[in-house]
């Protein structure tokens, strides 16, 4: 999620009087530092020792993901269940259809990651098909979305994984993304006047965003030059892309977040939410990265 957006007040802590940046992000930001240093500390381990770890974190992560999402979808404990509106996702399908589509991912590349998303589609339909006619469309459209939306957006990175030098790329990845949500929160919290998108994301604001889009050049143009050794502007274009998606990204989860009703989709990660609440920005950068560093830089075998 971009860091200049406010999640909410969090109440007081202690007694302590909560600094501008606390107040801004609506969570403690030492301790949500923290957190995200734990979770880099966690990626790049498995990166760096054995790959497979890697996806296998994938692969949780995006369970733990879908889980969050059919809980939001059922309504969170309110009347949706007496009123018609609680969604049943088809969860055993779409788990299923996860775990099909990451491993096929890394293991026979785009291809096996198109069929397994149209197989679960299918399965989808077929296993909804004994509960009735109450509500299915409704229930296969919310079972495709979230296939689409979780597992298959996540391919992406274990495909950045797949080639010889796959652990550089989602590395890049990964710092791109951490650049967009650090640049948006110190210039969003410092400089922050304009609303981006107010009855989205009240507190995103235009001065954020430019801060996203700076701190994304930067590390991309270097990135790209030192990792890979290609031209500075493509650096250049890939850090612009990556700011305009992550941001999206996180724009896109707060919209859904609105329509269902709920603050966080889940409450895993302290100072940070659930798993959807960190994988949002990753999650709509990962096939934008992918595709500008296979076009820029053709995978090594």
């Amino acid at each position: 999620m971009a860091q200049d957006e406010v999640r909410g007040p969090q109440g007081r802590r202690s007694g302590r009087r909560r600094s501008r940046s606390d107040e801004r992000s609506g969570r403690n930001v030492p301790i949500a530092i923290a957190v995200g240093l734990g979770l880099g500390g966690l990626i790049l381990g498995s990166l760096y020792t054995i790959k497979h770890i890697f996806v296998g974190l994938v692969v949780v992560a995006i369970g733990v993901a879908i889980w969050e999402l059919s809980s939001a979808l059922r309504g969170r404990g309110d009347d949706a269940e007496e009123d018609g509106r609680e969604v049943r996702l088809p969860i055993v399908p779409v788990m299923v259809g996860a775990v099909a589509m990451i491993v096929g991912a890394y293991l026979r590349g785009p291809e096996a990651l198109i069929v397994a998303l149209a197989l679960t589609a299918l399965a989808v339909i077929v296993w909804r098909l004994p509960e009735g006619a109450d509500g299915y469309v409704r229930d296969v459209s919310a079972g495709v979305f979230v296939a689409v939306y979780a597992p298959f957006l996540a391919s992406f990175a274990v495909l950045l994984l797949a080639p010889g030098d796959g652990r550089e790329r989602v590395v890049t990845f990964f710092v791109l993304v951490v650049c967009s949500d650090t640049g948006g929160y110190f210039v969003g919290v410092l400089l922050g006047r304009h609303s981006m998108a107010p009855t989205v994301s009240p507190k995103k604001t235009w001065e954020g965003f430019v801060g996203s889009v700076l701190a994304c050049m930067a590390a991309g143009a270097g990135l790209v030059w030192w990792l890979f050794g290609g031209e500075l502007w493509q650096g250049l274009v890939m850090g612009g892309a990556v700011a305009f998606s992550a941001t999206l990204g996180d724009l896109g989860e707060s919209m859904l977040k609105r329509d269902l009703g709920v603050k966080d989709m889940g409450s895993l990660i302290p100072e940070h939410g659930g798993m959807m609440d960190r994988l949002d920005s990753l999650l709509a950068t990962a096939p934008v990265v992918w595709f500008l560093l296979t076009l820029f830089v053709p995978p090594t075998p």
